[in-house]
């Protein structure tokens, strides 16, 4: 699924920013706003790309750090 961010104006007149429908496509996203909005005018439709990571999961860094974690201290007798 595709997220779209649409910006409508509703039948009375108001303008609505930052609407996101999750879809296949543009048709197919175009057709639920219309379906929950009806009689609206889209003014604007754009698919919004999810962020971009700077750093992804590094397994090998993941197992040095567990790897260099000291192990528990042994309880204590008494």
């Amino acid at each position: 699924m595709t997220k779209f961010g649409f910006r409508i104006k509703t039948r009375g007149g108001t303008v609505v920013d930052h609407l996101m429908i999750s879809a296949r496509d543009r048709v197919e996203a175009e057709r639920k706003v219309t379906q929950i909005y009806q009689h609206c005018e889209i003014l604007d439709c754009h698919e919004v790309l999810p962020p971009i990571r700077e750093e992804g999961f590094d397994l090998e860094r993941a197992i040095n750090l567990i790897d260099s974690e000291s192990p528990p201290e042994p309880p204590a007798k008494d």
